[in-house]
């Protein structure tokens, strides 16, 4: 495996491989690796022939008062886990490289779908994640991009700024990945303790319990609303939300369907945590992803 933080380097070496006839393939992180990151990294190998995972801890994404010094980091242990899993470039650049005036004064703006939900929840957060996006693709140029659906929004932002502004890259979506108890894997579960790791599964069951509702022919939102909020009220967990949305545009439905995906976030100690399930797609009563 090679390791680049130099930009101009990033770019030769994945412009060579391209000349090889070689299909790069981009899994962007914020490091802290877990096995939710390294699927994404079976996934792009599926998907390309050379694979680029990039370690940036991005501070346009955090706001103020937010984690942004607390952000879980380990470099070392990172590089290990990459390497091991067959990563052939570790991109690690840093904050001075990739904005050299500081804040840059130029971002991409989200629109719409941006202002809700994780928009909404944190002002500026897609903005941020957009404009790092954006510089990653024009360093790294791949072929494909691999996403987790943990963060639902994010990717279909992504998605539609490459659309939107013609990037020549083709963007996947894989599964999230869970514990055996259905607890969607994140590198913010670090700051849980024992307690409010067992509290944070009221995310997954909530999920769990409006997609055994509407598998019994519950199709109406606001009565499967009302079953996970029941489940998501649960003692030491303060909800945000949950949200039955249609999954291209995060437009609210009124009847459930297949594409139906619920998002829903919450509190669990300091520690905010996201989930969702795409109904026709879901965790199933086991917390395991199957497709229906």
């Amino acid at each position: 495996m090679i390791d680049i933080t130099d930009l101009r380097e990033m770019r030769a070496w994945s412009r060579a491989e391209a000349r090889r006839g070689r299909r790069v393939a981009f899994v962007p992180t914020m490091g802290y690796l877990h096995e939710g990151h390294m699927r994404l990294v079976d996934r792009a190998r599926e998907l390309g022939d050379r694979v680029v995972l990039s370690s940036f801890v991005n501070p346009l994404q955090f706001g103020p008062g937010e984690d942004f010094e607390r952000y879980p980091r380990a470099a070392a242990r990172d590089r290990e886990l990459a390497e091991g899993r067959a990563v052939d470039c570790m991109f690690t650049p840093t904050a001075a490289a990739l904005y050299p005036a500081g804040s840059p004064a130029t971002r991409v703006a989200p629109g719409p779908m941006g202002d809700v939900f994780e928009g909404a929840a944190r002002p500026g957060h897609f903005q941020g994640v957009l404009t790092v996006v954006a510089k990653l693709f024009h360093l790294i140029e791949p072929a494909v991009a691999v996403f987790g659906r943990k963060d639902f929004q994010q990717a279909l932002l992504v998605r539609r700024m490459v659309t939107d502004l013609d990037f020549a890259v083709d963007i996947d979506v894989a599964p999230t990945v869970r514990e055996l108890d259905g607890l969607a894997l994140s590198s913010r579960n670090s700051y849980l303790t024992g307690d409010e790791r067992r509290a944070a599964l009221a995310l997954s069951r909530a999920l769990r319990t409006v997609e055994q509702a509407w598998r019994g022919g519950q199709a109406d939102a606001q009565a499967l609303h009302g079953k996970g909020m029941d489940v998501l009220r649960a003692p030491g967990v303060a909800p945000e939300y949950l949200a039955l949305v249609d999954s291209d545009d995060l437009e609210p439905v009124k009847k459930a369907d297949a594409r139906t995906a619920v998002l829903v976030a919450a509190l669990v100690g300091r520690t905010r945590l996201i989930d969702n399930v795409i109904l026709g797609d879901g965790v199933g009563a086991d917390g395991v992803v199957r497709r229906a």
